[in-house]
């Protein structure tokens, strides 16, 4: 059965923002995606920041260097979440998930090690959870997109 083929200026069976027809419909606007995209890291990195200095308090009080710890771990955490991110979109199936991995695994791994673990425990806690991550994200890209990477509808 031949199909056409088609040119420019031709309807290329998309809608909307180059989606598929069948896609479902994008209910939010511009402005609240770009709002996400700046407020998922902040609350991320605070989140990260605040567990990772009441680990570093050891349930002492709560002083101003342990207040400093977790600001700066929460700063560096958004930052890398936002960095990662971006360089994530612009690799492959495989790069992107073997990035994702290990960012996962080092961020477990920094937290399990400010809790006063032998090193050889963290390392290999830090592993497991970046090639579980590589490994489920992986899946997850291989069954979602098409032999070029773009992401099946």
């Amino acid at each position: 059965m031949a199909h056409a083929v088609p040119t420019t200026g031709t309807s290329t069976g998309r809608g909307a923002r180059g989606r598929a027809p069948n896609a479902l419909p994008d209910v939010f606007s511009e402005r609240t995606h770009l709002m996400a995209k700046w407020a998922l890291p902040v609350l991320a990195g605070l989140v990260y920041g605040y567990w990772a200095a009441s680990i570093s308090r050891r349930g002492g009080p709560i002083t101003g260097w342990n207040l400093l710890f977790g600001f700066m771990t929460a700063l560096a955490f958004a930052i890398l979440y936002a960095v990662v991110r971006a360089v994530a979109q612009r690799l492959p199936r495989e790069g992107h998930a073997v990035l994702w991995g290990a960012f996962a695994g080092s961020a477990v791994g920094f937290l399990y090690s400010r809790s006063g673990v032998a090193m050889f425990t963290c390392v290999l806690v830090s592993l497991l959870i970046a090639a579980a991550v590589t490994g489920a994200l992986f899946y997850r890209y291989y069954t979602c997109e098409d032999a070029e990477g773009h992401r099946i509808a």
